[in-house]
């Protein structure tokens, strides 16, 4: 385990964390809202990039992108929330990215591929709910000063099935990251092969 992890500091390596990095912080930029999520729930498709790294070079570098990503995203666009959103995006990013790579690391193959992206997005929608639940929710309203009931009202308006915090994780948050995980699994199905060459020089 130690010489696996030594292997990934080389400077092949390391320069392609920071360049995958960077596109998956470019495309974290381009954020769009989906039909039955309240507005501060925008998806963007930065994970997909994360799970190719991840693919290519294994679990810990999924998380040193995810670090870098978010490290990324803070300088460019600040924070409202004393960065407790991007530490939310951090952990849930990990939950999605972290569980596929490392599956794949032990089982490269098609099959392989398929446990680990299951095995990701099952744990992107668990994970994703508690981090919503008791971080991400309460800091909104603690730090950016969105009284809660502005924030369940925001959220019926756009889904009427949302009426406490609780409806709100399972009918917006929940399919929300199930989709966001699914979407960034599928496009790296398509695309991790044909760009495996170039992740693996």
């Amino acid at each position: 385990m130690l010489n696996q992890t030594k292997n990934l500091f080389t400077l092949r390596n390391m320069t392609k964390i920071a360049i995958l990095s960077a596109i998956s912080a470019v495309i974290m930029l381009f954020e769009f809202p989906l039909p039955f999520a309240p507005s501060f729930y925008e998806l963007d498709l930065s994970e997909a990039v994360i799970l190719m790294g991840g693919f290519a070079m294994g679990p810990v570098a999924a998380v040193i992108m995810e670090l870098i990503k978010n490290l990324i995203n803070l300088w460019l666009n600040w924070t409202i929330t004393a960065g407790v959103g991007e530490l939310a995006n951090f952990i849930i990013g990990c939950a999605l990215t972290v569980p596929a790579a490392a599956i794949y690391k032990y089982k490269k193959s098609f099959k392989g591929a398929i446990i680990g992206l299951v095995t990701g997005i099952i744990s992107l929608v668990i994970i994703g709910g508690f981090v919503n639940y008791f971080i991400m929710i309460p800091a909104y309203v603690k730090l950016a000063g969105f009284p809660m009931e502005a924030i369940l009202s925001m959220s019926k308006e756009v889904n009427p099935l949302v009426n406490s915090l609780e409806t709100l994780i399972i009918f917006a948050t929940v399919p929300f990251n199930l989709i966001k995980g699914i979407v960034c699994a599928l496009i790296n199905l398509l695309l991790y092969k044909r760009l495996s060459k170039i992740l693996h020089i």
